[in-house]
């Protein structure tokens, strides 16, 4: 009988555990995760069981980061995900966040476009910290997502993008992610992106202000290849500013859907 531990193939006996393997190859480690799922009671292993051994407080390499990641998410996510290149115009309360759920679940290649800077305002949702005032966003946000996964490539660019250089910057990404505050830059982005490249997907954002009900922001399939997320209703105004829960949620929105575009699986 084999399994797979640390993504790398060993040859058990029958009625070997995953404990009794912890036991004998890293007795140290702390976690156990088996088949993507974190035990924390001792678990009879099956052939081609998949098992991570991992102690608290190391620093992985890239091929250990790898082996964490696939076997949280299982092999053949991983490996879609790790091939992505998604492309983000707008790097405010939506982009910023959009762009540290991705880099979480390690998707390969991300462009990164802004051509502001951070400031004090900026920090009741977006993704920034005190330190990063007067930054350019692009330099703090692939600052902290070498934090967070140093092996991902990331590519920023600080422009303002316009109906004349915008598939310069991104015209190479699988997927695009429009996250820009003005109304006609968010139109601008679909129609130049549906127009260049009407195979390709876009994911979009509109009405998110405010701190209404959490449960209005859906996710709509509004053309082909085009998908929206957002109320339809609460832009900012005089009276209903940009908040961080419901932008957060609106930005997870986004993100889970550039994640399901990955995996194949789009909105009806």
């Amino acid at each position: 009988m084999k399994i797979h531990l640390n993504e790398k193939t060993l040859a058990i006996r029958s009625g070997d555990t995953a404990f009794g393997v912890r036991r004998a190859y890293k007795p140290e480690a702390d976690v156990v995760i088996y088949n993507g799922f974190m035990i924390q009671e001792d678990t009879l292993l099956q052939d081609e069981d998949r098992l991570v051994l991992i102690k608290r407080g190391e620093k992985p390499s890239y091929e250990e980061l790898e082996t964490l990641m696939a076997a949280r998410h299982t092999t053949g996510v991983h490996q879609k995900v790790k091939k992505a290149h998604v492309a983000i115009a707008g790097l405010g309360g939506l982009g910023s966040n959009i762009a540290v759920s991705l880099a979480r679940i390690g998707v390969g290649k991300l462009t990164l476009i802004d051509f502001d800077v951070v400031e004090p305002s900026n920090l009741n949702r977006q993704h920034y910290r005190i330190e990063h005032i007067g930054m350019k966003k692009t330099q703090a946000l692939k600052a902290q997502i070498a934090e967070i996964n140093p092996f991902i490539d990331v590519e920023v660019c600080d422009a303002f993008l316009d109906q004349e250089n915008l598939m310069m910057h991104i015209g190479k990404a699988h997927i695009a992610v429009e996250a820009f505050d003005g109304p006609q830059s968010k139109a601008m982005m679909v129609s130049e992106w549906k127009r260049k490249r009407p195979n390709r997907p876009i994911v979009a954002a509109s009405g998110l202000a405010g701190f209404g009900s959490s449960n209005t922001i859906q996710t709509t399939n509004i053309m082909n290849q085009v998908y929206l997320i957002g109320d339809g209703v609460s832009e900012a105004r005089v009276g209903e500013g940009l908040m961080a829960p419901r932008v957060s949620v609106a930005a997870g929105h986004q993100a889970n859907m550039v994640l399901r575009l990955i995996m194949d699986q789009p909105e009806p």
